[in-house]
């Protein structure tokens, strides 16, 4: 390996990671937001909407230059081409947390459900460790820390499906409260998309790792 291909990818893989912590900060900020109803907050996270998607273009370019400066190892391409995908899941990430904090400022017009906002802020604090373990164990290379965070995902699921029950429940029983209860409905879709986007960050950590392709948590739908 040429020096100036392992600085380029050892740029790539720094690239990755502010990028990752980015998200993660992202998702920090949108979610405090709607939990503590800071308006002022939502609206710095929607104005750094764009920062993210301008990362995954950068890294983009980044990759293909460092493939094109000579052939890569089978490990080394295969680490690059992991990037590039899951590049497109933290970006997607970056999204919800757009729509979250968006959730925050329609929030702020209609009425709170402070049992509802409880269990949501259980369910955020589940997906920002997961982020927060995955890009750690990209860092480390931590094959077995990449499966504990799809074990996590499951209790997210949990949570997510018992909160869809109990909006229901709300929009049935307070029509004058039905705008809130839609909101906390996307939110908690947001954050569990999110959450299946993190799990495939897992599994593209497993595959830089061992070379197996593996599909966590089998058997889940959009």
């Amino acid at each position: 390996m040429s020096v100036i291909f392992e600085a380029e990818l050892k740029k790539l893989r720094s690239r990755f990671m502010e990028m990752g912590i980015d998200a993660s900060e992202q998702l920090y900020q949108a979610t405090k937001a709607f939990i503590d109803h800071d308006n002022e907050l939502a609206k710095h996270v929607l104005n750094r909407d764009q920062d993210i998607n301008d990362e995954e273009v950068s890294l983009e370019k980044r990759a293909l230059k460092v493939m094109a400066l000579q052939q890569p190892l089978a490990s080394d391409f295969r680490e690059i081409i992991s990037i590039l995908k899951a590049s497109n899941d933290v970006e997607r990430i970056g999204d919800y947390t757009t729509h979250i904090a968006r959730a925050t400022v329609n929030l702020n017009q209609v009425h709170h459900v402070p049992a509802i906002e409880k269990e949501i802020s259980k369910m955020t604090e589940l997906v920002r460790q997961m982020l927060e373990k995955v890009m750690d164990a990209y860092a480390n290379n931590d094959e077995q820390a990449a499966y504990e965070v799809a074990n996590q995902d499951l209790e997210v699921d949990v949570i997510y499906v018992r909160q869809q029950k109990a909006i229901l429940a709300g929009m049935m029983a307070n029509h004058d409260r039905i705008p809130a209860y839609e909101t906390y409905m996307g939110v908690i879709r947001n954050l569990e998309r999110a959450g299946d986007h993190i799990v495939n960050l897992a599994e593209w950590i497993i595959y830089i790792a061992s070379g197996k392709l593996v599909e966590l948590n089998p058997g889940k739908t959009d």
